[in-house]
């Protein structure tokens, strides 16, 4: 190819590339999608073309160059490069080989100073992006009382790349293995970014745990540390001068630890030029549990999870290189190093960082970093909130400006809606919205973030009923309702929540049981633990260890599952009671554990409070004050309340309360104080009788959900064939439809499924429509006939052709049959079921093509809302509620429920007459576009339609 030929094949892949980002605007407007199309993206899977689109851009091709495309083409092309190959063909290029086509590439059209790179599979390619593009790029700002954004104190991309391959070369010198684990026991700091990322560079894999604390503390972080190293096979650690007589104390614990040393070391050794490449499985970190329900696991978190999880929060929080995200939380857990600094990272968002230390000793520095470096994300976890509402006084912080601050995450703990509220109201006067407060849900498991809720919306506390939920577990929502819990938000994209009862089988909106989810930030497993990672999968789903339930598609978590006490038959809640007795003068907010021991072989309620006084009276006073909260709270009077002393409550390093290990120093005998509850008699009484009643209610529930799904299915095989043989003999669509109907609401009248319809009146029946719902489960369809009046056809998927029964039986009450995955035969599908419309027929349609088991409204295809405007016959949009719960996708576990079908206003399309094929194709968009919108904002489900949820749809079922 020439030097000419060559300009004119680049000048085609621009042009080409240009019409495809145009459509892909029109398609998924408001979406990021046509900034990153390239040669080589998939049309369907990535760009979210369905066969009709794909012929839309078949024929904006053939006029934009001049040239007449072959049919056969629309079936073999995946690609933006594909099409590229035809029309070079169908020019006259003769001399644009396949070859030279494959060698054209078009560079993706972004501001590299602000922008995330999209292709990169490792943390480590994710830095030499960003350090190649915009080395001087300030990344991270130390953050000091004193001013430091000149820069003096900031770390720029091309600096922590240069400096991380010092640390890599000096790994290398000390013989670090491929794979091998280094302990990372450092502070906040310089060291801590240059050695992460130098273990990475190394090959090895970085460890971080935190440095020893206070004096006091040495044996515990000894014996601690001695064991995430020991599990960790660790071979080397870094950590700074200060900390060398811990570390040789350590060292002489451990067999595989042999080497102790500072970064300045390692950047001593010679430079080294080639380091091992990694892999997106890889391994790139162990991130060990803080150990709040038990003993630290090693989370083993490969590239692949960390980049899936920080490409869809920061696609969540709309964060750009605009944005500064400002963040005392440790880099030793998972929300401050993945959260804070990866995430930031990734996203070229300016990153300003101050040690833990500096914010407990002083919560105001917090407030005065966002409002000095123009803080729009941060976070925290609760206690954080409630340091600043109670320890910062007026006088602090006059001047303080919080109105660049529009991200305010609250997470890592249980969140608590009385702190978020007195914060807004504290700090309003100072810039702060509401809105900005995000409680959000995550765990190591899954890299970190799993559930965030909309931006800008402000908290969603749920008010429920106290009574009904800690007896049954249901959360009754009401206006008066004692218990409030704040919702999490919905999952991220591309991840799954549900919500199991004890038969391992999801439950109902509202009502509670075990978090389990899944997605591609969630861990393969503990690092040489299988029976913890046993206890972690129930098949393909990861047990959370928490408590919640899900309403509308969110979540929200009332408690650890370890954690529950179950008393008289009621659910105790740990943290609610927790939080209650912290308020009491005397005690130690924060610093209060319950928990239920058996010391004397009997499960015993107990509360220890951290408090200060020795005067008995006092003590007294306080001890009265916990029993009278924790009847009011929980049904009944703890069986024993500690008053420890300061600092005996075990804490995480994060600050939360060990409530496991708080049992074992209880059941240890240490004299923590003096015994003052119950006697035994009544409490083994009690506890005898509070243990039979949650055992009978676990076995009923267990036995009526099996009983109830085995009865449903014996119905169906009943009802089945007969309907199929009474259909068989009709002589019309007409009767055989009616037979149906009949068949479908004795079945849902026996299975105790309550469907209830509004808007009937919106169905036309004097002319044919075409009919738009979403798409939830297997039973919608049937839904649909058995509620509807007017004689219908369902548009279904045509492979159902291909068995014998389901043929016969769906062509006979009039179904239509389209094509799905061969284009051509999609079209001609698409083009009968337009003529079947002129000729008179109502057709049932389910844009979304599929469906999924988790909640939410996927992507409309097109072909409904082009029959539309071909036909000028009215679009009704259809909403059904509840099905998913009836018969969720993957389970066959049919559930009694209630199902909501509304029928909305029909609406009519553009008339067709004298409109040109490109005027049809954006009439169809704006169709679509508000028939989507109706459905999305009655539906009860999240808005799924981003395209990276594309390639989670299984093809069987679309």
């Amino acid at each position: 190819m020439n030097g000419a030929e060559k300009s004119d094949l680049h000048d085609i892949a621009d042009r080409l590339i240009d019409l495809v980002r145009q459509m892909a605007r029109e398609l998924h407007p408001g979406q990021h999608s046509e900034q990153t199309v390239d040669l080589d993206k998939s049309l369907e899977r990535q760009l979210g073309f369905d066969s009709l689109s794909r012929m839309e851009l078949f024929h904006r091709a053939e006029r934009e160059f001049s040239a007449s495309l072959p049919e056969h083409a629309l079936n073999q092309i995946e690609t933006p490069r594909d099409l590229l190959r035809e029309i070079t063909v169908a020019s006259g290029k003769s001399s644009s080989t396949p070859g030279n086509v494959a060698d054209i590439q078009i560079s993706v059209d972004t501001d590299d100073t602000v922008s995330a790179p999209e292709n990169v599979r490792t943390l480590t390619e994710a830095l030499a992006w960003h350090a190649a593009r915009h080395p001087d790029r300030p990344h991270i700002y130390l953050y000091s009382d004193v001013d430091t954004a000149d820069g003096k104190d900031a770390i720029s991309y091309g600096e922590l790349h240069n400096r991380a391959r010092q640390v890599a070369a000096g790994l290398l010198a000390r013989d670090l293995q491929p794979g091998e684990s280094v302990i990372l026991m450092l502070p906040t700091g310089k060291d801590y970014f240059f050695s992460f990322f130098g273990v990475l560079l190394a090959g090895g894999v970085p460890v971080p745990v935190y440095p020893p604390g206070r004096p006091q503390q040495l044996e515990d972080h000894l014996r601690r540390h001695a064991a995430i190293a020991d599990n960790a096979r660790a071979g080397l650690m870094i950590t700074v001068p200060e900390a060398m007589n811990f570390s040789r104390l350590l060292i002489s614990q451990l067999d595989n630890l042999r080497a102790v040393i500072t970064c300045e070391d390692l950047m001593a050794a010679p430079s080294n030029p080639l380091f091992p490449e990694s892999n997106e499985n890889d391994t790139a970190f162990i991130q060990y549990t803080s150990g709040s329900t038990g003993d630290p696991k090693g989370v083993v978190l490969s590239h692949a999870n960390l980049m899936a999880n920080v490409r869809v929060m920061g696609e969540a929080l709309k964060a750009t290189g605009d944005d500064v995200f400002v963040s005392w939380l440790p880099l030793y857990h998972d929300m401050g190093l993945i959260g804070a600094w990866l995430g930031s990272l990734t996203h070229a968002v300016p990153l300003v960082v101050m040690s833990p230390l500096s914010f407990l000793a002083r919560p105001q520095r917090w407030l005065w970093a966002i409002h000095q470096y123009g803080g729009s994300i941060s976070g925290a976890p609760n206690f954080a909130y409630e340091a600043c509402v109670s320890r910062i006084r007026d006088e602090d912080i006059g001047g303080l400006d919080l109105s660049s601050w529009r991200i305010a995450f609250n997470g890592a703990e249980a969140v608590s809606p009385g702190t978020m509220e007195r914060f807004a109201e504290r700090f309003s006067a100072y810039g702060f919205r509401r809105e900005a407060l995000m409680p959000v849900y995550g765990l190591a498991e899954n890299s970190v973030g799993l559930a965030f809720p909309p931006l800008d919306r402000g908290p969603w506390i749920d008010r429920i009923e106290r009574e009904t939920f800690v007896n049954s577990g249901k959360a009754v929502a009401s206006e008066d309702g004692s218990l409030t819990v704040p919702s999490c938000g919905a999952p991220l994209p591309n991840h799954q929540i549900r919500v199991v009862d004890e038969t391992g089988f999801e439950v109902p909106d509202r009502r509670e049981g075990l978090v389990q989810f899944m997605g591609p930030s969630s861990t393969a497993g503990y690092f040489r633990n299988q029976e913890a990672t046993a206890e972690l999968f129930d098949g393909d789903w990861l047990n959370s260890g928490d408590r919640g339930y899900m309403a509308e598609g969110e979540v929200f978590i009332t408690g650890r599952q370890k954690d529950l006490i179950i008393r008289a038959g009621r659910n105790i809640y740990p943290a609610e009671l927790e939080e209650a007795i912290g308020e009491i003068n005397g005690v130690q907010k924060g610093n209060v554990a319950v928990f239920a021991s058996r010391r004397d072989e009997t499960e015993r309620l107990i509360v220890m409070a951290e408090c200060r006084h020795r005067d008995d009276g006092k003590r007294a006073g306080i001890k009265e004050l916990i029993n009278g909260i924790t009847i009011d709270l929980a049904g009944t009077p703890p069986d024993e309340i500690v008053l420890a002393p300061p600092r005996s409550v075990p804490k995480t390093s994060s600050g939360k309360v060990r409530r496991q290990a708080a049992r074992q120093l209880f059941e240890s005998g240490a004299d923590l104080s003096k015994s003052g509850g119950a006697s035994v008699r009544w409490q083994i009484i009690r506890l005898i009788l509070a243990s039979v009643a949650p055992l009978l209610r676990r076995a009923a529930r267990f036995l009526a959900s099996w009983s109830y799904a085995v009865y449903a299915w014996l119905l169906l095989a009943v009802l089945g064939p007969v309907t199929w043989c009474l259909v068989f003999i009709m002589p019309t669509e007409g009767l055989g439809l009616s037979v149906v109907r009949v068949a479908l609401r004795l079945l849902w009248r026996l299975a105790g499924v309550k469907i209830r319809v509004q808007g009937l009146e919106n169905l036309p029946m004097d002319r044919p429509a075409i009919l738009v719902s979403n798409h939830a489960s297997y039973i919608d369809g049937s839904v649909i006939l058995s509620t509807l009046p007017a004689r219908v056809g369902i548009v279904a998927k045509s492979e159902l052709k291909g068995n014998f029964v389901s043929r016969l039986f769906l062509s006979k009450i009039g179904t239509v049959f389209v094509e799905r995955f061969d284009t051509s035969a999609s079209i001609k599908d698409a083009d009968q079921t337009v003529e079947a419309i002129k000729n008179g027929r109502s057709i049932v349609y389910f844009p979304e093509g599929t469906f999924t088991r988790m909640p939410g409204l996927l992507p409309f295809q097109m072909g409904a809302f082009i029959a539309s405007v071909e036909t000028g016959v009215p679009i009704v949009p259809v909403v059904l509620r509840g099905t998913r719960m009836v018969l969720r996708d993957d389970t066959g576990f049919p559930r009694p429920g209630d199902v909501q079908v509304t029928v909305l206003p029909p609406v009519m399309p553009d008339k067709p007459d004298h409109l040109s094929d490109d005027e049809k194709w954006r009439a169809g968009l704006r169709l679509r576009a508000n028939i989507r919108s109706q459905i999305l904002s009655r539906c009860g489900e999240p808005d799924l339609a981003h395209e990276r949820v594309l390639h989670l749809l299984d093809p069987s079922k679309q």
